[in-house]
């Protein structure tokens, strides 16, 4: 934390909500999908931080909720204090206070895709949900994610590397022209949940909310777009009749307006990536 004046500047990291390690083993064991997170993520160590952090929060049994996270970092963290000022006023920042919902903040351009696909992979691996439905903000975004998924879930590799209890092996990878089955990876833009839009979601996923996880690429969208066509997104994720419980997102650009997401648990920088290669480089040069 810094001072410019009278205004009171945070680091982004410093907001960053930590994730207890103090984790049952019995409860949830991350080290027996290294194997496959070595072959989705390679020598990306950032992608796996993510996702172990990221699991670690939704599978750990120690939260039931967004907000018993954050108020545990509150309680924890000076920073969050001094910026919020009260606990009250940071839960008002939280988006999905009420649900096991998460923003994580990765670098544009280092793969964000990875990190959903691991996150969705081992959810259904693990029995945790039965459907995974992946939202972004436009035609050009899902179409990308479709190839990339499907490529990904194509892999050999990668589905033998999952371990040998895993409910759910080989993945089936739509977008919402098809019903979301178990199994299945549904891939859409956001206007897919719209009522005026004919789409599978709607009627594959009502009330089943509770097995279903719900992944947000480029989640700024969700908290910052101001039409009224936009803000159905969230209505969407808030929506009773679904009570989807498990919502993350991924975004480059996690803030609302000038202020930093108050729910990111994971944090990989331009900065960060941008020294990270320069090091890699100098190295191969030695």
């Amino acid at each position: 934390m810094s001072k410019q004046g009278d205004r009171k500047t945070f680091r982004n990291e410093d907001l960053v909500l930590k994730v207890t390690t103090n984790i049952d083993s019995k409860i949830w064991d991350e080290f027996k999908y290294e194997a496959f997170l070595d072959e989705l993520c390679g020598t990306r160590e950032y992608q796996k931080e993510a996702i172990r952090t990221t699991l670690s929060y939704l599978l750990g049994g120690k939260y039931s909720c967004l907000a018993e996270l954050a108020k545990e970092n509150f309680d924890d963290n000076p920073e969050l204090e001094q910026r919020y000022g009260s606990w009250a006023a940071m839960k008002r920042y939280l988006q999905l206070p009420d649900q096991l919902s998460c923003a994580i903040d990765q670098a544009t351009g280092t793969g964000k895709s990875y990190v959903l696909y691991g996150l969705a992979a081992i959810l259904l691996a693990e029995g945790t949900v039965d459907r995974v439905l992946v939202l972004c903000p436009s035609n050009t975004i899902e179409y990308g994610l479709l190839e990339k998924f499907r490529d990904l879930a194509s892999n050999s590799d990668l589905r033998d590397l999952m371990p040998a209890d895993a409910k759910i092996r080989t993945l089936k990878i739509i977008n919402a022209s098809e019903t979301i089955v178990d199994g299945s990876i549904c891939i859409e833009n956001y206007h897919a949940i719209l009522e005026t839009v004919k789409s599978s979601i709607r009627d594959s996923l009502k009330g089943k909310g509770a097995r279903v996880a719900v992944l947000n690429d480029e989640t700024h969208h969700v908290a910052n777009e101001s039409g009224a066509t936009v803000k159905k997104w969230k209505e969407f994720l808030l929506n009773p009749e679904y009570g989807f419980r498990i919502i993350v997102g991924v975004s480059g650009t996690c803030y609302i307006g000038d202020d930093y997401f108050a729910d990111v648990v994971h944090r990989y920088s331009l900065r960060q990536a941008i020294e990270e290669r320069f090091v890699k480089k100098v190295e191969n040069v030695a």
